[in-house]
């Protein structure tokens, strides 16, 4: 167990613990600071408490997790981080991977949280320029040869100096080039038919197009104030059965006419293209690459009502 105050020395540096975040089933977070010159950050650990109890397959996967984030982070030039988070130490802490990153203004769940309690949720155009920054963080990841596979507003960091966001948490990342089906993989809430539904030998078959739904979910959610339809079905069934729950669900549609009037209602007309596009119900008929996505934002943005798209 970590507690406030312990020091985490990686490979760069060491780490002062100081108040915890956040975390997950296998990994904790703390804000932390450099022992060396202050500069604070997010340290990430295995959550040991988790990890003991856990069965050795489990803890393999859950290295695996911590092994693929490092390894993806420290392959990024410099230049590639404008909107992923930035990695500034790793290492091991007794004997499990540790990695330290930038530290961000919180996640983005909790920003528009903010920002919808003072009645100020994000309009079409910040809605925009937001998918549009993800797009360029999926890029990266693809670009690199990974499939991101969880992307959510909580797996997107808020820079309030800058505006802007940065994807974060890579532990879900699978290599493009392996196209065999694979275990189960992310966020029920958020994931596309192929991702939540697994075929006859309970095993699911993902892509670069898989990100490219959870994208246009993401930008329904930001634009409309509530989740879809269908990724809260599969989240409700995912919670009472876990994956067993894809089998007794019957889906609702992925974008249901209520649903794309709602979302017209608030951007306008031309954005529904670009929704409509993302969330296609099949992996080869949504946008093959994000060049491809970045026109369709592009056509979005010109042709969205400009009442509704300002700031």
């Amino acid at each position: 167990m970590v507690e406030a105050g312990d020091i985490i020395t990686l490979t760069a540096g060491a780490w002062r613990l100081q108040a915890p975040l956040g975390g997950s089933s296998y990994g904790q977070v703390w804000r932390a600071a450099s022992v060396l010159d202050g500069t604070p950050a997010a340290v990430k650990l295995v959550n040991r408490a988790q990890m003991d109890l856990a069965l050795p397959p489990q803890q393999v996967v859950w290295r695996a997790c911590f092994d693929a984030e490092i390894a993806f982070l420290r392959g990024l030039q410099p230049w590639d981080q404008r909107h992923i988070v930035r990695l500034l130490d790793s290492g091991e802490h007794e004997g499990q991977p540790a990695l330290a990153l930038e530290l961000l203004d919180g996640d983005l769940a909790a920003h528009v949280a903010t920002l919808r309690s003072r009645g100020d949720g994000p309009r079409i155009g910040q809605a925009l320029a937001w998918t549009a920054q993800v797009n360029a963080a999926l890029a990266k990841v693809h670009q690199y040869g990974w499939r991101y596979l969880d992307l959510k507003p909580a797996n997107l960091l808020v820079d309030a100096h800058t505006g802007t966001l940065k994807l974060a948490d890579f532990g879900t990342n699978r290599p493009l080039q392996d196209s065999a089906a694979h275990s189960y993989a992310g966020t029920a809430a958020w994931q596309a038919p192929e991702q939540f539904f697994p075929d006859d030998a309970g095993r699911y078959r993902t892509d670069a197009r898989s990100d490219y739904f959870a994208l246009g979910a993401l930008l329904y959610w930001l634009v409309a104030g509530i989740p879809l339809r269908f990724c809260a079905a599969c989240a409700d069934a995912y919670r009472a059965r876990g994956t067993a729950g894809a089998a007794a669900l019957r889906a609702p549609a992925i974008l249901a006419p209520d649903e794309a009037a709602l979302f017209a209602g608030h951007g306008g007309d031309a954005p529904v293209a670009l929704l409509r596009a993302l969330l296609a119900a099949r992996p080869e008929a949504r946008p093959r690459h994000a060049l491809e996505i970045s026109r369709l934002i592009a056509r979005a943005a010109a042709g969205a009502d400009p009442l509704r798209s300002a700031a």
